[in-house]
């Protein structure tokens, strides 16, 4: 009687299954191999050219009047052009593998070292912070891409001293004391924002490294104890800080621009004024195309084009988190939370500090904000963890098992139960003729 009851258990059981997996086709979609690859790279695309036309919207008054040209065009033109440089550089870094990356760390670190040391001889000053250097007209960012090298260099040698990182003393040295000489150069030139950037990145290097706890305490006590002192050392962060906890707010000084910010936002409310009629990109908003860019958004596309943007990052982070759990390459997992919590992290305190749930740093949004050098490194990041995702369990097989680009993006997307039932009888009787 047993044996009689089994396969109508079975079939019942299966039968539970296919009806939870047709309930929930986009939840089925993210156990496929290639779902991080296109999380990652929808979302990357889409906050690229949402970045590009938002530039071109909030840069264009103050274009108009700074630049030589008298173009409205100009800070777009410089991001568009940025742009297209990191695309070919984002394709490839794609096509590199893990051991390439391995091997280009420990260049990559002293490359970066070596820029560093170079802004305080030949650097230029932008709104107060000396971290920028002047390369054929254009103005670039050594920060920008000491955030990548100290990220691959940092899973590099994490990834090589597994067996010893339950130890305290191997999972802190090297990357650590090397992360403060970066931290040091960075903070000569007075950038806060990058500088806590760079602690963000070390603390998902260990966290997905899996160091334990007792060097997470020290590194985030060395932390604290930094940025106490920095702030402390400068009278605009004290009064920044101070007016962010307090509430006394200086309209007509410190806090002029997250004031601004949030006019923009209530402006824009629930629909927004439409793109291209911002009001406080008429200079009453500084930095509207830069860092605060993301109050422009809300006031010309309103709560819809807040929620989309949020939604991109968010989309982002899923993919990422992701590729860390389904690899099988340590250094893999560690190079991706390290890009992680420097994407998503600056993206969150960048929001924060417009809404005015954190104080205003000077970060960038990623992807979104003017600035050349954000924006290649970023993307150059992003197609390296695009080349990782490429190299997961299962995915090469599914790539490739798929003709026309059309089709491998379309891939992702839930299906009906019944159309891929269909295709699988058509499929058998061809095979069968």
């Amino acid at each position: 009687m047993a044996v009689g009851v089994r396969p109508a258990a079975a079939a019942t059981g299966r039968g539970r299954a296919a009806s939870s997996r047709s309930r929930n086709p986009w939840l089925a979609r993210l156990e496929s191999p290639l779902a991080a690859y296109y999380l990652v790279l929808g979302s990357t695309v889409a906050l690229v050219i949402i970045g590009l036309v938002m530039v071109l919207s909030s840069s264009s008054v103050e274009s108009l009047r700074e630049t030589k040209l008298h173009s409205s065009y100009t800070f777009f033109t410089k991001q568009a052009l940025f742009a297209g440089v990191g695309l070919p550089l984002a394709w490839a870094a794609s096509r590199l593998t893990p051991v390439v990356w391995r091997r280009l760390s420990w260049l990559m670190l002293v490359g970066a070292l070596g820029l560093l040391a170079l802004v305080p001889i030949i650097g230029v000053s932008v709104n107060g912070n000396q971290n920028w250097i002047v390369v054929g007209g254009l103005t670039l960012q050594p920060s920008e891409f000491a955030k990548l090298a100290l990220l691959v260099w940092g899973a590099a040698v994490l990834s090589a001293k597994q067996p010893l990182l339950h130890l305290v003393p191997h999972a802190l040295v090297p990357v650590v004391p090397v992360a403060v000489v970066m931290l040091g150069l960075v903070l000569v030139g007075r950038d806060l924002g990058t500088a806590l950037v760079l602690m963000g990145i070390v603390f998902g290097l260990l966290l997905v490294a899996g160091a334990p706890g007792r060097a997470f305490v020290l590194v985030l006590g060395g932390g604290v104890a930094a940025v106490a002192l920095l702030v402390a050392t400068s009278p605009n962060r004290v009064g920044r800080i101070s007016a962010w906890f307090t509430g006394d707010a200086d309209y007509l000084g410190l806090d002029w621009q997250p004031m601004h910010g949030a006019f923009a936002l209530a402006t824009g409310g629930w629909w927004g004024v439409g793109l291209g009629a911002s009001k406080e990109k008429w200079f009453w908003l500084p930095e509207a195309h830069n860092d605060f860019i993301f109050a422009i958004i809300g006031e010309e596309l309103g709560l819809p084009g807040t929620l989309a943007v949020l939604g991109l990052f968010a989309l982002l982070g899923v993919g990422l988190m992701r590729l860390v759990a389904v690899s099988d390459d340590l250094f893999v997992k560690i190079a991706t939370g390290g890009v992680l919590l420097w994407v998503i992290g600056q993206a969150l305190v960048n929001i924060g500090a417009v809404l005015g749930m954190l104080p205003v740093i000077g970060l960038p949004l990623p992807l979104v904000s003017s600035g050349g050098s954000a924006l290649v490194m970023t993307m150059v990041a992003l197609g390296m963890v695009l080349g990782f995702a490429r190299r997961v369990p299962g995915a090469p097989e599914a790539l490739t098992a798929r003709a026309g680009v059309v089709r491998r993006s379309l891939a992702v997307l839930p299906q009906r139960a019944g159309a891929a039932v269909t295709r699988h009888r058509s499929a058998a009787r061809g095979g069968v003729r």
